[in-house]
């Protein structure tokens, strides 16, 4: 709840980093929870811990020029945003989109922060990537983007420094590519990249684990009412590798998912989405960057253009796209058509106006600083893998990162309790800002 003290710091945070919305709105979501903490806690208004940790301890920007296969010249723009390194190494993933730019990626470093937090690992939180477009582009353009953008981005980073991963536009193709050119210009073999091949130091369970961490915190907010999956009707909006893991753990305890959609408009399959219509979505977008539409296609579905898929009728909606996917008016048909619980798979997609409605209504409401962190935990993972040079069994990786997911569940509801109700927003933004809050008085003024 905004009061007048959040309004003053939040006019000083809009007036320093001007035109960026999604950072502001990042802002703010995590101040209205932790600023009546902040308020009773000399320690953390003596040592400015809010206006510390909103500014980033790094911001780099570089120029990526690369040639296409015309031989033509092209330029984008890289980033890297470091913003916290209380608690570890920077960590956060890589974005290879059009609409990257900086107040995005600011966005996307202050939520990991807190996420990195929860996970209970020692990581801190940064995010990067770029402006560059992969879809329609060649393995080997892709490769010479990636070349050129780590010929830079090379000397931020490190195992013990920074360690990025991937995020949209950036999976195992892109993480090979840019590994290969880190080992090639510092002739070193480290854990400097996580989500790596399996053959060079990458870990079982890494693609599935956003997808299925959001399913195991999404069943413990579930078992809080006494309820699972079971017979429930799911609506998602991406199909990449969330998506579509986050499907196949669905379907596997008889949830049936309905939706899956794109920036040009949303698939509805009534009948669910499973079997031989699961394993051609797979590779839909993760290997061959298609349009939902291609579905719809293949399977003789509703395809409906323009349009989110929160108009179809479910009981548990997880937007697993982009942010601001979920609007007010959405909120409001998915309360009208009996949608009782929320999760938020990709990061920050529901608006501050339709998250407030979820919570003003009670329902179960799963942010994703809280829900998605099981892409991160498992990268985690993976570094202290690579560090001790061994490998984990799939089934030791996912035991390790389901109870990563139910100690976020539990730190959740321990922080977030308002009498029969939790509220999981609170309670994440609190027990992730505490360790790291901490974590900077005890190491001074850094």
């Amino acid at each position: 709840m905004s009061t007048p003290v959040v309004n003053q710091f939040m006019e000083k945070v809009i007036a320093k980093n001007p035109a960026e919305p999604e950072f502001h709105q990042a802002v703010r979501e995590v101040v209205e929870s932790v600023m009546p903490l902040v308020e009773s806690t000399p320690a953390y208004r003596k040592a400015k811990i809010l206006e510390r940790i909103v500014e980033p301890e790094r911001v780099i920007m570089f120029r990526v020029p690369w040639i296409d296969d015309k031989g033509e010249y092209q330029v984008n723009r890289g980033f890297r945003v470091q913003l916290s390194s209380a608690i570890g190494p920077y960590k956060g993933g890589l974005r290879f989109h059009p609409s990257v730019h900086l107040g995005i990626l600011k966005f996307l470093a202050f939520e990991q922060v807190f996420k990195n937090s929860l996970t209970t690992l020692p990581m801190g939180g940064g995010k990067g990537g770029s402006d560059f477009d992969g879809r329609g582009k060649s393995d080997n353009e892709v490769m010479r983007f990636c070349q050129s953008f780590m010929t830079e981005l090379f000397r931020h980073i490190g195992p013990n420094i920074d360690v990025p991963a991937g995020d949209i536009g950036v999976g195992g193709r892109e993480i090979g590519y840019l590994y290969g050119q880190y080992k090639r210009l510092t002739r070193s073999f480290e854990g400097v990249l996580t989500g790596k091949g399996l053959n060079w130091g990458g870990s079982l369970i890494r693609p599935e684990a956003t997808g299925f961490g959001v399913a195991y915190f999404a069943k413990e907010m579930l078992a809080t009412k006494g309820e699972d999956f079971k017979g429930k009707t799911v609506t998602i909006s991406g199909y990449g590798n969330v998506g579509t893991y986050l499907i196949e753990k669905l379907n596997a305890w008889g949830a049936k998912v309905v939706t899956i959609g794109d920036e040009h408009g949303y698939c509805h399959d009534p009948e669910g989405i499973a079997g031989e219509k699961l394993q051609f979505l797979m590779d839909l977008w993760t290997v061959h960057r298609r349009p939902a539409k291609d579905y719809a296609d293949k399977f003789k579905v509703k395809f409906v253009p323009n349009k989110r898929p929160w108009e179809v009728k479910c009981d548990i909606c997880i937007p697993t796209a982009c942010e601001n996917e979920v609007k007010g008016p959405d909120a409001d048909e998915l309360l009208r058509n009996g949608c009782n619980c929320v999760v938020e798979a990709a990061n920050m997609p529901c608006n501050l106006e339709a998250a407030q409605k979820f919570l003003d209504a009670k329902i179960l409401f799963g942010p994703a600083k809280a829900a998605n962190a099981g892409g991160v935990a498992t990268s985690g993972l993976e570094m202290s893998q690579n560090s001790m040079r061994l490998n984990w069994s799939r089934e030791e990786v996912d035991a390790k990162l389901h109870d990563i997911m139910r100690n976020i569940h539990l730190v959740c509801v321990k922080y977030g309790k308002e009498g029969t109700f939790t509220n999981y927003v609170k309670g994440a933004n609190i027990g992730g800002f505490i360790k790291v809050a901490d974590s900077m008085l005890d190491q001074g003024l850094v």
